[in-house]
């Protein structure tokens, strides 16, 4: 289990940056991220947060990309990361008892609660129909990074020069990957790398992945939209760690590396570096990982369906209620992309095209039709 109380040993000293950019194709950022100290309920880049001692309240990392076409996907991303720290502030900045149990709770309510307003907002304003975000949060209380997981943005920490995932992509490719199908070079490299399976928004209920990891003195976390971790690989995510202590710059090299990459999508990224007397040193037995955390509460609502599939880039529509699209009209960047650094709920926008495609119902369709055909053939027989 987790501890709850890494501050009762010493400080944890909270060392962070956060960026956004545009890319190289895209017209607009649908990209959001917030950084808080949620002990001092100062929200911002401020050099107050961006060195802080975590309190009892924590503190809070979060990367939000949307999507759904024209202004949508970065109203929902806008949408999310607003609503997640109001939530956090209504509802874990008054709670008595300031628990592991209740912040990780509080997390995931505030993610549900995001999922709703939207959803709700866009069943109001039919122009906005299907619009959605993926929403990666991480909250740090103590010890130990609490992360609610929602799409296929990412969470790395780096430790020791080496850069893990340790959030789990809601995405066709991961559960191909988890089925066997296809390895993860295969998934990186596929064409549908980016199906999602879930967002915050384009269905009424969600389903939240809640996990939680130990840190380590010297541990960096590093939050990123899929324009990063899609054109960056965990590689040169570590070297650029491991090579540059400050954290601003970390965060212009790795949009760099992704622009230079050909820079096809929105990047965003956050970086956060942990050090202080409440944590202690790294060893060969701990362990870094995707790791469930058990919420005594735990109930899950039901996925998104395999007949709400999202495609995040791709430009038409092929299924009914829901489905999520991006209209896209690449156009030619400047040398320097436009970026966005400071404020605590980014300004940033993006355009990209989605739809939603009907992948698992064709593949059945076709399965069906064969049976069909080879069953005929068998009875004239």
């Amino acid at each position: 289990m987790p501890s709850t109380g890494g501050a009762a040993r010493g400080s944890v000293i909270v060392h962070v940056f956060g960026k956004t950019d545009v890319g190289r194709t895209r017209e607009h950022n649908e990209d959001a991220f917030v950084v808080a100290d949620l002990s001092a309920d100062d929200a911002s880049l401020q050099p107050s947060v961006r060195t802080h001692t975590a309190g009892d309240r924590g503190s809070l990392f979060m990367v939000a990309d949307g999507m759904g076409g024209a202004a949508a996907g970065e109203i929902a991303s806008e949408m999310a990361t607003a609503i997640v720290l109001r939530e956090l502030r209504r509802d874990w900045l008054r709670h008595a008892n300031p628990t592991a149990d209740a912040f990780a709770s509080a997390l995931k309510h505030a993610a549900t609660v995001a999922n709703a307003e939207i959803n709700a907002f866009a069943g109001n304003h039919p122009e906005y129909r299907g619009m959605g975000t993926t929403a990666t949060i991480a909250g740090l209380l103590g010890d130990t990074l609490y992360l609610a997981q929602v799409g296929d943005s990412r969470a790395y920490l780096v430790r020791d020069g080496v850069a893990r995932q340790i959030t789990k992509d809601q995405s066709l490719m991961q559960k191909l990957v988890e089925a066997g199908e296809i390895t993860e070079e295969e998934a990186e490299h596929s064409e549908r790398r980016n199906i999602i399976l879930q967002a915050l928004g384009p269905e009424a209920t969600v389903k939240i992945d809640l996990t939680h990891q130990q840190l380590r003195r010297d541990d960096v976390l590093v939050l990123c939209s899929d324009g990063l971790s899609g054109q960056v690989s965990r590689d040169q995510i570590a070297e650029v760690v491991r090579d540059e202590p400050d954290l601003m710059h970390v965060c212009r090299a790795l949009i760099d590396l992704a622009n230079g990459a050909g820079g096809p999508d929105n990047i965003t990224v956050i970086a956060a570096r942990f050090d202080g007397q409440g944590l202690v040193a790294a060893s060969d037995a701990d362990e870094v990982g995707h790791r469930v955390f058990p919420l005594a509460d735990a109930g899950s609502t039901p996925p998104m369906g395999v007949d709400r599939v999202v495609d995040e880039d791709s430009q038409r529509v092929t299924m009914p209620v829901h489905a999520v699209t991006r209209d896209t009209v690449p156009v030619a960047a400047d040398e320097e992309s436009p970026s966005l650094e400071g404020p605590v709920v980014s300004e940033a926008r993006r355009a990209r095209g989605q739809f939603a495609q009907r992948v698992l119902l064709g593949l059945l369709f076709v399965v069906v039709l064969l049976s069909a055909a080879w069953w005929l053939f068998a009875s004239r027989d």
